[in-house]
């Protein structure tokens, strides 16, 4: 009775949205599979169609397009103003929103002990009232949800004199939570093939015991196959890697030709799309992405900046 208690709740796990706190920290968490919510997901839809003027009307005269730039470069590396003593995040590691929060310490060079949350028991976060990851102490506090989570380090690493920012940067910020997540689940999961390379992964990398591994590995796959076809009909995807390149592309154009959203260094925008693309990346579907669309250069300028983990444990 236990195994099968234990297989429903991974199922539920695996199945649960993975949203980065889009409108409340309730839908914060989980695995890899960050499109697997069926409550309040929005259509995909082209964030210069749906999220407002972008590009070129907010740049729309040269005297504000340099003023911007320069706001967008002045805070793309955040000052060592705030150097905590201890930090600690308690995660998944193929979550894309705990991707999304290391990618911020990793590039501020913040080191930070991780835990890793056994997805079933969640033994290793029962002292917190929130159930989900990421979550992340700081000398004593807890901040949740991971966009709030990076909102919070941002300002507290800016201190004073903390930089509002673009609206470019928070249309490509809400584009990675709304959208961007959301094309994962059908492509890492569209073959029988893939959900088991996916979950292969998920498993050699996640705190399960032996007997979970196996379960989770087999029965996961096979579970998340039959979610994606569901998923696909959810967001009205007739072509999982169309609209997995559809997404690249749109982030490359965003670009228009700077080496990152936030100038000659990366911004917050910058650093969600890399958090979230990480998990994926060396997974078929993120080879075949970078393969198949213009977005590995800027891929691979991320990989030189960040660098090294500052990872201690």
């Amino acid at each position: 009775m236990r195994r099968v208690n234990g297989l429903a709740s991974l199922r539920s796990i695996v199945t649960a949205a993975a949203n980065g706190g889009i409108s409340s920290a309730s839908t914060q968490h989980r695995l890899i599979p960050p499109a697997a919510n069926f409550h309040s997901l929005r259509q995909i839809t082209n964030p210069s169609a749906s999220r407002g003027v972008s590009g070129a009307v907010l740049f729309s005269t040269a005297a504000a397009a340099a003023s911007t730039t320069l706001t967008q470069e002045s805070h793309a590396k955040a000052p060592p103003n705030f150097a905590p003593k201890e930090v600690t995040l308690y995660q998944y590691e193929a979550c894309p929103f705990c991707n999304k929060v290391k990618a911020f310490l990793d590039y501020n060079k913040i080191p930070y002990k991780v835990v890793e949350v056994n997805p079933i028991s969640k033994k290793e976060i029962k002292w917190s009232e929130y159930k989900k990851v990421p979550i992340l102490t700081v000398d004593g506090e807890q901040m949740v949800n991971s966009s709030d989570i990076i909102k919070q380090m941002y300002q507290k690493l800016q201190g004073e004199d903390t930089v509002p920012l673009s609206e470019e940067e928070k249309e490509w910020l809400g584009w990675v939570d709304d959208h961007l997540v959301h094309v994962l689940s059908p492509n890492i999961y569209r073959s029988a093939s893939e959900a088991l390379e996916s979950f292969d992964y998920i498993t050699t990398n996640g705190n399960f015991s032996f007997t979970e591994r196996l379960v989770a590995k087999y029965s996961g796959a096979a579970a998340m196959y039959f979610v994606s076809k569901k998923l696909k009909k959810k967001y009205n995807i007739t072509d999982e890697r169309k609209a997995l390149y559809d997404a690249a592309e749109a982030w490359v154009d965003a670009l228009k030709g700077r080496e990152y959203l936030g100038g000659s260094q990366p911004n917050l925008a910058d650093l969600a799309v890399y958090g979230v693309l990480r998990p994926i990346r060396y997974l078929r579907s993120g080879k075949d992405m970078v393969e198949n669309t213009h977005i590995g250069d800027w891929y691979a300028r991320m990989e030189g900046i960040i660098g090294k983990s500052a990872r201690i444990n």
